[in-house]
């Protein structure tokens, strides 16, 4: 019996890309607001370090609402706006950063038209149906070409998800990722897809994407921090693949309301 301590380490890319790391953010609402700022985060970091960098496209075909306004940072005058427009020249201005925003769902049919036909080195989803991570997964797993360009080689998959005070976030592999030899660690190199791991409890959850029509109808859905926690941890977990090259966890279970984190151990 192997007593090794299981370990995923990082795709040899992450560490040292030749071009900047392609993300697509799928999301801008609650939690995708505030990943798109921790990533901005990550990658002004990544660069002072001598590393390449993140390059994020952002998904989204909402716009901001008053009842936005509160949980997801945007201003009056932002009001109207396409989210992911609002969030990628705002993010843009303070960084310095050429990221750009796509005003459609993340979808099979929507990507036909896209150029690279929507691929990135990693995706993070921050959707609120169950129909959307079905479609996500679909989409890594039925159109995905890696061919032998590494800046559009999909690599990682991370889900985040919430209710009003719980939330969880779940880091896959798109395929296998070669893993080098090892004394000390048994090596992992598939991490499960959330919706093969989880397929019947996501197939009974009950979508509720109905839009709140005030902030404080929102808050009755969901807790004012529970986003921008889930966001910051789950950065957090990406940051560990990006500077220790190596995760012994792959996600977590987040409880707000009695402030538990339960880890998700690589197995």
């Amino acid at each position: 019996m192997n007593t090794l301590k299981p370990m995923h380490y990082t795709d040899n890319y992450l560490i040292n890309p030749s071009n900047p790391i392609t993300v697509n953010l799928i999301g801008a609402g609650g939690t995708g607001s505030r990943m798109l700022t921790e990533l901005a985060r990550m990658n002004h970091s990544l660069i002072a370090l001598g590393h390449a960098g993140l390059q994020v496209n952002i998904f989204d075909d909402d716009v901001i609402t008053s009842a936005n306004q509160g949980r997801q940072l945007f201003a009056d005058a932002e009001v109207g706006l396409p989210k992911a427009v609002a969030l990628i020249n705002r993010t843009n201005r303070f960084f310095g950063t050429n990221w750009k925003a796509v005003t459609e769902q993340f979808s099979t049919e929507n990507l036909k038209s896209l150029p690279n036909r929507g691929r990135a080195n990693m995706y993070i989803s921050c959707v609120d149906t169950v129909s959307a991570r079905f479609n996500i997964a679909h989409f890594l797993q039925h159109n995905i070409e890696n061919g032998n360009y590494e800046r559009t080689k999909s690599l990682y998959w991370l889900d985040l998800g919430n209710a009003q005070n719980t939330g969880q976030a779940v880091l896959s592999t798109i395929g296998e990722i070669k893993q080098p030899n090892s004394n000390l660690y048994r090596t992992v190199s598939n991490l499960p897809v959330v919706t093969d791991e989880f397929k019947e409890l996501l197939e009974v959850e009950r979508n509720n994407n109905q839009p709140s029509c005030s902030l404080a109808e929102a808050l009755q859905k969901q807790d004012l921090f529970i986003n921008s926690t889930l966001a910051n941890l789950g950065a957090s977990l990406l940051w560990k693949l990006f500077r220790e090259g190596m995760t012994s966890n792959r996600g977590f279970f987040l409880n707000l309301k009695n402030f538990r984190l339960e880890p998700i151990a690589v197995d």
